[in-house]
């Protein structure tokens, strides 16, 4: 289907378009610069908001940790059934939502990408069979690299060669878009019942540190030229005063040279989990002003919030050690995974409410992060699903951050300590439409690397959000407008076809899986078998023959291919 989009006000940040009125032509699936009108379907949008397909680059929607936490919360599901339509299948939602209610959804809200940001190397084929079954978005996995037997014995060996050869072949071999680090060295330390509590803590079995591992990574990532930067889960997340940690992690890859085109070198993920000030949880107060202040004077960082929202959700990272302490501190229910030689992740259920001191410090730290830091090309809306809560709250938080009016409503309901201990009540900014597109949409695309994705210049992807809301007649006093615009869009197209009317599902096409193939030069892969080979032989119970993922797992793909070595 050709469409002409008509008299939308349009917010296209990488092209520097700010609410023009202006017509989008999408031919083929992709937008063109014009279209004749009797050779299309024309949809007015006069008097509504035109933005590219929303990208999310952190949501956790496909693998065993998501299904540890469908097996684990039944009353999850029955709080949420989905009933089939003639178009959609039944399912069940809510913080743990099977894979074709979580296409529906985000589809629903205006996005078209979201990307897997952990994935078990081991678990792959099952990773990428669920991101099948999710369907109209576009996607991808990131597979979890900062605890892999592999990395910790070339870190060791001080063999950056060979680490950059593992990294393009797990790669090739799982699928995989990204280098995921999480709790760098902890995890390792946790299959001994251990873990780190600094940069510079020695790994349990390996004579290597946390700063090693994420340096290390930093630099092979950069001169390799993957489209990513690491993408980094920090060590110690959720613990009184771990702000200075984050910090001292930032500082540590101030070195490392971006590859050619790009400033920055690290993603901070959920930096809300790891923006906590104070030396316990009596003292606990925000730490989000000091980081700030850090990413506003350094290029090299980006980062995403991690917004807690005030429900039930169900926590899961690949952070075992967290995990357990949580559910020490809650004393609900918990389920630990180790993936041999690779990874581990647990599952805790937790509930964020409005009358809990440390709950409210949290939620306005993610606020505080997002209005403190200057240049929202630099820090990006996720609520780290589900963990912070389900990202079917997306809208709400795009109302806290356009209106000071929503936050100090909230504010007034929740534990004074929201007050107390952070800045968010003395910050009066409020992001436009414009803010709301760079930060939602065209600011992950670009760190991400996806060129074809986050904008609506000639030669993107046909992925359009179309809102029910007139941008020149809104005020940041109707929020509840603008929660209610971005919960439900007018309309959804995918690749040019309209999968969403009224915030409806019509139509239900498969999205493509992005993945990076790396070239690796002849001498090197072969002395990298061999070793994988031996390791493969020695301490799995997988062969290497049987590890790959086969193409087949991947229907509808986009390769991304990169030199690597020059």
């Amino acid at each position: 289907m050709n469409l002409i989009i008509k008299g939308g006000y349009v917010y296209d940040p990488i092209n520097k378009v700010n609410g023009e009125k202006m017509d989008i032509y999408i031919k083929d699936g992709k937008i063109v610069e014009e279209l004749p009108e009797h050779k299309a379907k024309v949809i007015d949008a006069s008097g509504m908001v035109v933005m590219p397909g929303g990208v999310d680059l952190h949501s956790h929607i496909a693998g065993s940790k998501i299904n540890l936490g469908r097996l684990l919360r039944p009353e999850d599901h029955r709080k949420d059934p989905v009933p089939r339509t003639r178009v959609t299948r039944a399912g069940v939602g809510y913080s743990c939502p099977s894979t074709y209610i979580a296409g529906y959804r985000y589809a629903q809200m205006g996005y078209t990408t979201v990307m897997e940001p952990a994935m078990p190397p081991l678990g792959a084929r099952h990773v990428h069979e669920e991101l099948n079954d999710t369907p109209i978005v576009d996607k991808s996995a990131y597979p979890l690299f900062g605890n892999n037997y592999f990395v910790l014995k070339y870190v060791r060996e001080g063999d950056l060669e060979m680490l950059k050869a593992f990294i393009a072949w797990l790669m090739r071999a799982t699928r995989g878009y990204a280098i995921k680090i999480v709790n760098p060295g902890g995890v390792e330390s946790w299959k001994w019942g251990k873990n780190v509590d600094g940069l510079d803590d020695t790994v349990e079995g390996f004579d290597v540190t946390p700063r090693q591992i994420i340096t290390s990574l930093a630099r092979a990532n950069e001169e390799l030229g993957l489209p990513h930067t690491i993408h980094l889960h920090c060590n110690n997340l959720g613990v009184p005063g771990n702000y200075q940690t984050t910090l001292e992690t930032m500082r540590a890859v101030e070195d490392v040279k971006p590859k050619e085109g790009r400033e920055n070198t690290l993603h901070i993920v959920h930096c809300q989990f790891n923006a906590l000030a104070g030396d316990s949880w009596a003292t606990l107060r925000s730490g989000a002003p000091e980081i700030a202040k850090y990413v506003n004077s350094h290029r090299h960082v980006t980062l995403d919030l991690g917004q807690v929202i005030f429900t039930d959700t169900t926590t899961m990272t690949g952070d075992g050690p967290w995990q357990f302490r949580l559910y020490n501190l809650t004393g609900n229910k918990w389920v630990n995974s180790d993936v041999e030689m690779e990874a581990g992740a647990g599952v805790v259920p937790y509930t964020f409410r409005k009358k809990n001191p440390v709950n409210a410090i949290q939620w306005a730290i993610g606020l505080e992060l997002a209005l403190l830091i200057y240049d929202p090309w630099r820090v990006y809306m996720t609520t780290d699903h589900p963990n912070g809560g389900p990202f079917t709250f997306y809208p709400k938080v795009i109302a806290w951050l356009m209106s000071r009016k929503a936050r100090t409503d909230t504010m007034l309901e929740i534990h004074r300590a929201a007050m107390r201990k952070t800045t968010l009540a003395d910050i009066y900014r409020e992001y436009d439409f414009y803010e709301i597109a760079i930060t939602t949409r065209a600011a992950p695309a670009k760190v991400l690397g996806l060129g074809e994705k986050g904008h609506l210049g000639p030669g993107a992807d046909g992925d359009v959000a179309i809102y029910d809301i007139n941008p020149t007649e809104w005020r940041p006093s109707m929020y509840r407008e603008v929660e209610k615009a971005f919960s439900r869009a007018k309309y959804t197209i995918k690749g040019g076809e309209i999968v969403v009317v009224d915030g409806e599902v019509v139509s239900t096409p498969l999205g493509k899986t992005y993945w990076v193939d790396v070239e690796i030069p002849e001498d090197l892969e072969g002395e990298l078998m061999k070793d994988l080979e031996e390791g493969f032989r020695n301490y799995y119970t997988i062969s290497l023959s049987n590890y790959p993922v086969e193409d087949a797992y991947l229907p509808v793909q986009r390769r991304v291919e990169v030199v690597g070595w020059r």
